[in-house]
């Protein structure tokens, strides 16, 4: 997946709105209380979802990569699809992301029936993918990162340029809005940590105006507290009122801050759930592989010892 960056998420280049005073509208007060959203997804009465699935299936030849799955991304919630190595994932994100076209099933975006045809008709319709390896340039300046394949010039004919100090003012501003304090938005991104590289992709794909964001593994390489940093960010996109799709095989990271999850397992749906009708345990169970696992602890619980002295006895006895 790593050949289609994320780079682009908002608008076209030079459509995007770059006034500082303008630019995304996410809430600074994301706080550590955020992150643990229990209440229900902040939709309107009525209102469709920003994206459904409707039994949706992709095949590859006589390769079944997804079958029957469905899905719904709520304006302000935050849905949850967990699965092992192999499950899907990976070919879920790339039909709501526009790379591949799904073969079977409906996908509508806001109500609207859409056969996505590339990553930029997603774009142009809110979709905002940040995949797991990021697609940013290390040795470019987190400003330039920000704005890249979106710059915003100055000037016309052969005296048009980039509009560097826009750039810097708005990056800068557009970080602040989400609770990021960077210390130089000059440093090379690649200078930054893991979580803050993926903090930065977040606040970009809410200052161009994403209305979905799908985010593609983004506490997997972290540690613990990088994690964390993560996970807030994300309740802050969810705060502002974007719908969030995370994908991540991590249940503890996902019941942090989901308010539905969606199992997959082998392409097919294993399981969908509200926060309110699943306990942490149950998740962790039923991702986990739920009765194979069962199964699998009792195959492996140690057999008794056996008793030597018996059977040297016995040995002694029949000699």
């Amino acid at each position: 997946m790593s050949d289609i960056p994320e780079t682009t998420a908002g608008t076209t280049p030079g459509t995007a709105d770059t006034t500082p005073g303008t630019a995304g509208t996410a809430s600074a007060a994301a706080s550590e209380t955020a992150v643990g959203n229990t209440g229900t997804p902040g939709t309107a009465p009525g209102a469709p979802p920003l994206v459904e699935l409707v039994g949706v299936s992709k095949f590859y030849g006589n390769i079944k990569a997804l079958q029957d799955v469905s899905l719904e991304v709520h304006r302000g919630g935050i849905s949850c699809v967990l699965g092992d190595n192999g499950a899907g994932k990976s070919t879920l994100i790339k039909i709501i992301a526009g790379l591949h076209q799904h073969d079977a099933g409906i996908l509508a975006v806001e109500g609207e029936e859409r056969r996505l045809a590339s990553p930029r008709e997603a774009l142009d319709l809110g979709i905002a993918t940040v995949y797991q390896d990021l697609a940013v340039v290390p040795l470019m300046p987190v400003w330039r990162n920000f704005f890249l394949g979106s710059e915003p010039t100055k000037g016309s004919g052969p005296f048009k340029r980039l509009d560097v100090p826009l750039m810097r003012r708005t990056t800068r501003s557009a970080l602040l809005r989400m609770g990021i304090d960077l210390r130089d938005v000059d440093q090379p991104i690649g200078t930054l940590s893991g979580g803050e590289r993926q903090c930065v992709a977040i606040a970009r794909a809410v200052h161009f105006g994403a209305k979905v964001l799908v985010l593609d593994e983004p506490t997997a390489a972290l540690g613990v507290k990088q994690s964390g940093v993560v996970l807030k960010y994300v309740a802050a996109a969810r705060d502002a009122g974007l719908g969030v799709v995370l994908i991540t095989h991590n249940p503890h990271h996902a019941y942090l801050v989901g308010d539905h999850f969606v199992l997959l397992k082998r392409g097919a749906m294993a399981g969908s759930h509200a926060r309110a009708d699943l306990e942490l345990d149950e998740l962790t169970r039923q991702m986990a592989g739920g009765s194979e696992l069962e199964q699998l602890s009792h195959e492996l619980e140690r057999a008794p010892a056996p008793d030597l002295a018996a059977g040297v006895a016995r040995t002694a006895a029949e000699g």
